[in-house]
């Protein structure tokens, strides 16, 4: 190549580099494989008997092989992670292989360790078996043989019935599944079932998989092992003079060749037979290396000469160990060499390769041996890099660099419309195989923009990582944001599952903490509006959502504000080109839940006049609530959803509509009684239980003269608390609470209510500063929650003293006899 084509620019779109309807081939499956993230819910994999039955199956993967048990079939991208119904989690090979696991409703119950728990060079058989909350493990072809672990669940779920086979994240595959009885009668038939065979054979199966998984996640150096493409040397060997090409940058990071990292290099084994170097070669490229037993010697002297210590020490221990067994030389017979699983830590390269990732990584720093100038952005930024990384871990960077075009003869690349930083993190990654710390720090601009580079140029292993991060950190403030950015991205289907169901369970807070929602794509928002989990606190908030959700409105407002808008305005210009989602959303609104009297109003309205599908709605909703009459009978629209709130509304002081009382007459069902004693709820207290300090008296209906939580030293800083528990199974939107003074003048002012889903981590409700509501003995008081949070639901509630009372005895005693809460409980 001359240095004028060496010097040749070129410049690359995103177009250019992902060719449009380019699609994998996909072959006939003789086994069925789970991608990442996926499960895979065959037909006839149940149970015949619910809670009791046992799946024997073989399984080809790197680390979590994923079984779930639960009562009703999942999707395709169904995770348990995500799962709110009741199932049975097992994980074989869990934390890169190292740990087994099982869980229950995504609550880990047994995490034990392990080691070769899966298999990625050949099927392994386990069989899986649950019997009234008893679940056994076991490996080989046969229940109960070979048992490895046994747990029993207190608490059984008796319900469970399917299966499914998933995975998290590589690729799993799954062959021979079948599900058989438990039951003493079946327990001598086990022995002589017969496993589905298939044509293949079981090395041609073993390698149908493979050859699959490379099809996705085809990274890797492999396919440039003596390959001219990217070389930049090459060896001479044998006396027939072989040319064999090779990559600097590849030698030098897991040897010494002594490589000179600006010419071309030409290196003379005369000595050295094909055979040999192309074990070496083998061995650096792909991990893996076969040679005959005759010329171990040689590969462990070229090795050591060129200090590729890893081989040379494998080497000496199958010599050691062939000389120790007395056992003679086979010139014929073929010895396989595999780099350690032990040896491949931080410090080397990803995929079991002896390429030491510290060299690498300073290779890049540094630029040696580097064969790419890369142009990110508006041309500012210069980026050398090696072509033959970013090949290997990139189908689009490889087909750029190899097929024959101008962009092939260039050192210079100009990537448009490139986010940098996210750029400079993704070629990081290549080097390294580890996530730069800034991008795993909770979900930011960068973590997206790294997924959507990771998904455009195949990464797949950093798309997976980012998926990852996401699926860890999502929280109904961030669900938004994230569904605009991949909604349109194929490969992010679980994430955007799993964001939309976020967004439904918290529908509320989503649609009025932020008017970011009506950011979002149609199709998005229409599964949000029909999600199984949708929960609202009345449908006059799906209503508000879906109007401004169609006006696309910068900020928010209720539909009397709409209605006010249409008066001198058309649905077509206040609407525009959603006016046809309105009217097809407007169906999804639940008008027969709301209150006759708010019906009313609406059937009066601009709205009514103006669009006719609103109109027809509101009426049939009037006549429905009148009349019973409906002319679509068994329309959801006239169904409560699924997941509904209880409305529990403050009236007065010390009146009987709060939770707390709710809970004392078992949710409406028998006479009240103290909620502490029948343990519906549980209240706990800054100091331990003593006369004064008695749970069930801020939940009692009597008076007590004197009732307080003693002090705390929390973060090295006094404090004082009463805590709340409403129930494991149960939550509760608070936006009302009342609390009385006892009979002492410690009256609080400066105190945090707050509200918690496991009583660890809190988020404040409202914050009180310098309030002087108290100021009476046996005095009442209620406030309301008027933040955004009063819109998500909580587990505990609790009452933190920040600053001491007016009492200078003791400032710190929080002096409250009377506790209640209200809003919408479920």
């Amino acid at each position: 190549m001359s240095m004028v084509q060496c010097q040749l620019y070129c410049e690359v779109s995103k177009e250019e580099l992902f060719p449009p309807g380019e699609m994998l081939e996909k072959k006939q499956k003789k086994f069925l494989t789970v991608a990442p993230f996926e499960c895979a819910w065959p037909n006839d994999l149940r149970f015949r008997e619910a809670g009791r039955g046992c799946v024997a199956f073989d399984a080809f993967a790197h680390n979590d092989v994923t079984v779930v048990f639960r009562e009703q079939v999942g999707s395709q991208h169904y995770h348990y992670k995500r799962d709110n119904c009741p199932h049975y989690t097992v994980i074989i090979g869990s934390h890169r292989n190292k740990r087994f696991k099982i869980e229950v409703d995504g609550k880990t119950v047994v995490d034990a360790a392990g080691v070769g728990l899966c298999c990625s060079s050949a099927f392994q058989s386990y069989w899986i078996s649950i019997y009234d909350g008893l679940i056994s493990i076991g490996k080989g072809r046969y229940p109960f043989q070979n048992l490895c672990f046994q747990w029993l669940d207190s608490n059984p779920n008796c319900t469970v019935q399917y299966v499914g086979l998933s995975s998290w994240d590589k690729h799993v595959g799954y062959r021979n599944v079948n599900v058989l009885p438990v039951t003493p009668n079946h327990l001598s038939l086990w022995k002589h079932v017969d496993y589905v065979e298939h044509d293949l054979g079981e090395d041609d199966l073993e390698q149908e998989l493979e050859d699959e998984i490379a099809n996705y996640e085809s990274w890797g150096l492999g396919k440039f092992l003596e390959n001219w493409e990217l070389s930049d040397m090459f060896f001479v060997v044998g006396k027939e003079e072989r040319v064999v090409p090779a990559h600097k940058l590849i030698l030098a990071a897991c040897g010494d060749f002594g490589l000179s990292s600006s010419v071309e290099e030409v290196v003379h084994l005369p000595d050295i037979s094909y055979s040999v170097l192309h074990a070496l070669l083998q061995y650096v490229y792909t991990g893996h290396a076969q040679i005959l037993e005759s010329d171990l010697c040689s590969l462990k002297s070229l090795s050591l000469q060129y200090k590729v210590m890893p081989l040379v020490k494998q080497c000496e221990e199958i010599l050691e160990r062939l000389t120790s067994n007395e056992q003679l030389v086979e010139s014929a017979k073929p010895i396989d060499i595999s780099y350690p699983s032990w040896l491949q830590c931080s410090k080397t390269f990803p995929y079991g390769l002896p390429i030491n990732r510290e060299r690498l990584e300073r290779f890049l720093s540094t630029g040696e041996y580097s064969d790419l100038d890369i142009y990110v952005g508006d041309h500012d930024l210069v980026l050398q890099s090696h072509k033959v990384i970013l090949g290997s871990w990139s189908i689009p960077f490889a087909k750029m660099f190899t097929n024959g075009m101008r962009e092939s003869a260039s050192s210079m690349v100009c990537l448009k419309d490139v986010p940098v930083e996210a750029f400079k993190i993704m070629l990081e990654f290549m080097y390294s195989g580890e996530l730069n710390k800034e991008a795993t720090d909770g979900i930011n601009t960068l973590l997206l923009q790294l997924l959507l580079l990771a998904d455009e140029f195949g990464v797949t292993l950093l798309h997976q990582e980012c998926c990852k991060i996401l699926l860890e950190c999502l929280s109904e403030d961030s669900v938004c944001p994230i569904l605009q950015v991949i909604s349109s991205v194929p490969s992010c289907k679980l994430i955007e599952e799993t964001c939309e169901r976020i967004f439904s369970m918290h529908f509320d807070y989503c649609t009025t903490a932020s008017i970011d929602f009506v950011m979002l794509d149609e199709a998005s928002f229409s599964n949000i509006l029909q999600h199984t989990d949708l929960t609202v606190t009345s449908e006059e908030r799906v209503l508000n959502a879906i109007l401004l959700w169609c006006l696309q409105a910068g900020e928010l407002y209720g539909w009397e504000t709409v209605n006010e808008l249409i008066v001198n305005s058309t649905p077509e210009m206040l609407f525009g080109e959603r006016l046809k989602s309105l009217n097809e959303f407007l169906n999804l609104v639940r008008f027969p839940l709301l209150p006759l009297e708010l019906l009313t109003k609406l059937e009066g309205s601009n709205l009514s006049q103006q669009i006719p599908t609103f109109d027809h709605l509101v009426n049939e909703a009037i006549r429905f609530l009148e009349f019973g009459v409906t002319g679509s009978q068994g329309s959801q629209r006239f169904q409560h959803r699924k997941s509904s709130f209880k409305e529990l509304l403050y009236i007065c002081d010390g009146d009987s509509n709060g939770v707390l009382y709710f809970a004392g007459t078992s949710y409406g069902k028998h006479q009240w009684v103290n909620p502490v004693l029948s343990k519906r709820v549980s209240i706990t207290a800054s100091s331990p239980i003593s006369r004064c300090t008695d749970p069930k008296v801020l939940v009692s209906r009597n008076f007590q003269g004197t009732s307080l939580a003693g002090p705390q030293m929390e973060g090295g800083r006094n404090t004082s608390w009463w805590m709340v528990d409403v129930g494991q199974d149960h939550q509760l939107m608070c936006n009302y609470y009342t609390l009385r003074q006892d009979g002492s003048r410690a009256f609080m002012r400066r105190w945090n209510f707050q509200g918690s889903l496991d009583g660890k981590s809190w988020t404040n409700l409202r914050v009180h500063e310098n309030d002087q509501s108290i100021c009476k003995p046996c005095q009442f008081a209620s406030w309301p929650i008027t933040d955004p949070n009063a819109l998500l639901p909580f587990r505990f509630f609790r009452v933190l003293m920040s600053a001491p009372t007016t009492d200078d005895t003791n400032p710190w005693n929080c002096c409250i006899c009377f506790l209640e809460l209200y809003g919408y409980f479920r």
